[in-house]
């Protein structure tokens, strides 16, 4: 498989961590994770390039009660 990695604004956060975007193959993995329900979504400026993409994800995941979200809906009723 090939991985590609694609660097936004910033290099590494607060503590270090290397920030990018992970693809593996022809799928976005940080956007396949959040569609499926298993990652939260905290846009933190300046590294946004792909925000309002992973902000609809989560909520059609939410909509759905995918992964993290069913436990969160199921409580709030």
């Amino acid at each position: 498989k090939k991985v590609r990695m694609e660097k936004d604004m910033s290099d590494k956060d607060d503590y270090n961590r290397l920030l990018r975007y992970l693809y593996v193959d022809d799928t976005f993995v940080n956007l396949e994770m959040v569609k499926q329900g298993y990652a939260t979504v905290f846009p933190y400026p300046p590294d946004v390039k792909y925000a309002e993409q992973f902000l609809a994800a989560q909520q059609e995941a939410r909509g759905k009660q995918l992964g993290l979200w069913v436990a969160v809906e199921t409580s709030d009723k």
